[in-house]
């Protein structure tokens, strides 16, 4: 056998033995299975199990550092949920799998857990509430979004996803709409705000396979070539470089993989720059082309929805198979 094979063998061996090791404790059997279930602070965590807060993230530290959990920064919250990929994803899944269906304190705890998603759902629904007009006034202005999202899912239709990034996610509408098309979903804002409702709307929807991350669209917290589908919409608008994000999400499409940007076509409304904080009036379908040529992508054939007075325009782009 080949010396490094070998070697490598013996890691992956000792990361499951690591992973077990971290695994064997009924507390953190319990937080496994919350966190499979939702994106979960160590307060949110120290309600539901009743225990301290330094022995809750003990446990945190552990599971997290064998693999099992994924943590996540957003401000000063940390969110933990259970990992994605690696030994310690898949041995995750197949324990809280394995867990019993009728067990009193697992079900316990799950009942606790529905209990903060509910506070966590009112709260977003306050918020929203305060600030629905200002998203109202706008959409009064162009187009029904329904359009607009029938558009986005026509263009993604007819091959499945696997990783999808929503740049500016507000809401979490565009994640509710295309996730089901992916095996796994990113939703990326700058506002702990806007995350909060995007969690709550995703918790009532049930979509598991989506997470949350507070981020800068210049500074995606990704790596190179990691996802097959990039969204922007209704955000570009507010950007100060529009160019540099569209070049930063080319940098994390992967070969063959879709952008798509949903954004208003070049207009005069001038009352959106101070009442909305719009930055640009719009963009015309050149200037957009050019910033998807100068990021290596191959542009597509906009998609056109006139309103009045704005028009929205879905521009989509393509990660070229080979990148040079």
């Amino acid at each position: 056998m080949d010396l490094a094979v070998e070697r490598q063998g013996e890691a992956l061996m000792q990361d499951l033995l690591t992973a077990l090791k971290a695994a064997a404790e009924p507390t953190r059997l319990r937080l496994l299975a919350l966190c499979a279930h939702a994106d979960l602070t160590v307060s949110d965590l120290t309600r539901i199990l009743g225990q301290s807060q330094p022995r809750i993230s003990r446990h945190l530290k552990l599971l997290s550092e064998a693999g099992l959990l994924d943590r996540m920064r957003e401000g000063n919250w940390v969110y933990y949920r259970l990992a994605r990929r690696g030994v310690g994803a898949e041995l995750g899944r197949t324990l809280v799998d394995a867990l019993p269906q009728d067990d009193a304190q697992i079900n316990l705890d799950l009942e606790r857990l529905d209990a903060i998603k509910r506070a966590r759902a009112a709260k977003a629904e306050a918020y929203f509430r305060r600030n629905a007009a200002k998203w109202d006034e706008i959409r009064s202005l162009y187009v029904a979004e329904e359009k607009v999202e029938q558009v986005l899912m026509g263009l993604l239709s007819g091959s499945r996803v696997g990783d999808l990034l929503d740049v500016g996610t507000g809401t979490g509408r565009i994640l509710e709409l295309l996730a089901p098309q992916a095996e796994h979903a990113i939703g990326l804002d700058m506002s702990r705000e806007m995350l909060a409702v995007a969690r709550a709307n995703l918790d009532k929807a049930g979509l598991r396979n989506c997470e949350l991350r507070q981020g800068d669209m210049y500074q995606l917290p990704l790596p190179p070539r990691s996802v097959d589908a990039v969204t922007f919409h209704q955000v570009l608008h507010f950007g100060e470089t529009p160019a540099a994000a569209i070049a930063e999400a080319a940098r994390v499409l992967r070969p063959g993989g879709r952008l798509l940007v949903a954004d208003f076509a070049a207009h005069a409304v001038e009352d959106l720059r101070d009442t909305h904080a719009h930055r640009w009036l719009g963009f015309r379908d050149g200037d957009v082309r050019d910033w998807f040529l100068a990021a290596g992508l191959e542009p597509g054939e906009p998609v056109t929805l006139p309103g009045d007075p704005l028009t929205v325009v879905v521009w989509p782009a393509e990660q070229p198979a080979t990148i040079n």
